[in-house]
């Protein structure tokens, strides 16, 4: 007998992954199962953790620097980001800005850093999260390292793109993340730095209603190869930020794959989809995390592919297994 998701048509299955993306990215902004997360001794992270490896390189600076030669070996780009957002706590905001002025004074230099501003300090001023992020794109500058900024929640994006204008001027290795899906996307093109400077596309990946976004489907597939279009014209040194197989066919399809700076996707996300891209001759770059505050990374990443959700439980069932997840593994 043929199970149900087995004679689906592929619309009704694309349905089905929108709905189940929806519905982990619900999940992943409810405070009742952050704060079970975060409370010492969680069940909810010692369950998980296996799971979140696979996308998590590792929970220790050592370890995770040491796993990024892996990715390099195999002639990959590498962005840093130390897991974490919506950071009210001054001493772990503090360790985060350490946190990244230890990654650059490794060698070798990571190539490109990330991270959300409410990680810094937004949950407490613009102004403080300002001056953490020009602490830290002062340190990358002087290392030959770029800075991208994450986008954040709607509410926050006038922040965002604040601080993007406020410190672009004075700090040419700072880019910034953009969403396709926020109905506002397109006029923010007009209000900040483009030309020559770094800019992530991604479709976007926090529940919002659609009268501030759109949800996936092939009208945000449009939007977003619209806008990227739009970006390379306008100059942008564009990361095609996406694990969507249709949309990079498409953007082969129509020669804007040759024109963007590089093809990025997540750590743990389709590696074999990278791969092919990067044996292809495209420049293709990993998107790495590491830390221990990763409830929201772990759900953004399962939403990202609902299928890997299925995934994620062998990883779990197989945690008392010998190896586990390898770093690289698919790449």
């Amino acid at each position: 007998m043929k199970s149900a998701a087995s004679v689906l048509s592929p619309m009704s299955q694309r349905a089905l992954h929108e709905s189940a993306s929806q519905g982990l990215r619900i999940l992943a902004a409810d405070e009742r199962c952050r704060d079970a997360f975060t409370t010492p001794g969680s069940v909810l992270q010692d369950i998980l953790s296996p799971a979140a490896r696979r996308y998590v390189l590792a929970a220790d600076r050592d370890e995770f620097l040491g796993h990024l030669g892996v990715l390099r070996a195999k002639s990959y780009r590498i962005a840093v980001e130390f897991v974490g957002e919506e950071n009210s706590d001054p001493a772990e905001i503090e360790r985060v800005i350490d946190e990244y002025l230890a990654v650059l004074a490794h060698e070798p230099v990571p190539e490109q850093l990330g991270f959300d501003l409410s990680n810094v300090g937004l949950a407490f001023s613009r102004e403080l999260s300002e001056k953490n992020t020009a602490r830290i794109t002062g340190a990358a500058a002087a290392r030959g390292c770029e800075v991208v900024l994450s986008m954040e929640r709607a509410p926050a994006v006038d922040d965002v793109l604040g601080t993007y204008r406020d410190l672009a001027a004075d700090h040419a290795n700072l880019g910034i993340t953009l969403q396709a899906y926020l109905h506002r996307t397109e006029a923010d093109l007009d209000t900040i730095p483009v030309a020559g400077r770094k800019i992530r596309l991604v479709k976007g990946a926090f529940a919002a209603p659609a009268e501030v976004a759109l949800g996936r489907g092939p009208a945000l597939d449009e939007r977003y190869l619209r806008l990227a279009g739009d970006l390379v014209n306008r100059g942008a040194r564009l990361s095609l930020a996406t694990q969507d197989a249709a949309i990079l066919t498409a953007a082969a399809a129509s020669g804007l794959l040759d024109r963007v700076e590089e093809i990025e996707m997540l750590h743990g996300v389709r590696p074999e989809l990278l791969r092919s891209y990067r044996d292809a001759g495209y420049a293709c770059r990993v998107y790495a995390t590491y830390g221990e505050n990763w409830w929201l990374h772990l759900l953004h990443r399962l939403a990202e592919h609902p299928p890997m959700v299925l995934t994620a439980l062998a990883d779990i069932a197989e945690r008392h297994q010998a190896g586990g997840h390898t770093a690289g593994a698919g790449y």
